[in-house]
């Protein structure tokens, strides 16, 4: 299999060690109105670290076979708001310590 990258949203974690689910959307034209469709596909993705979290914009890679289903690798997080939520929360408290 040749090497196949997605670009997808973490929709579901924290249910199996060191697993993610991520769905990948793409947009198909119909064929006869010509309007396009969402599809989406759900992909468990093996998270090494357990440091995916819900919602996050990954980059997931193809690789052997990890178990039955798993059969993608996290390769990159792209942008994740809940880790971006904390930083800026951690910053304000740092601001003004007495909230």
């Amino acid at each position: 299999m040749p090497p196949m990258a997605f670009t997808g949203t973490v929709t579901k974690v924290g249910c199996m060690n060191k697993t993610a689910t991520v769905t990948i959307s793409r947009f198909v034209i119909h064929r006869v109105t010509g309007k396009r469709i969402e599809r989406s596909t759900k992909i468990l993705t093996h998270d090494e670290h357990n440091n995916l979290r819900l919602n996050d914009r990954v980059i997931i890679r193809n690789c052997p076979p990890i178990s039955a289903r798993k059969r993608f690798r996290l390769e990159k997080v792209i942008h994740s708001p809940e880790t971006e939520r904390e930083l800026t929360h951690s910053v304000l408290t740092a601001e003004n310590p007495t909230c």
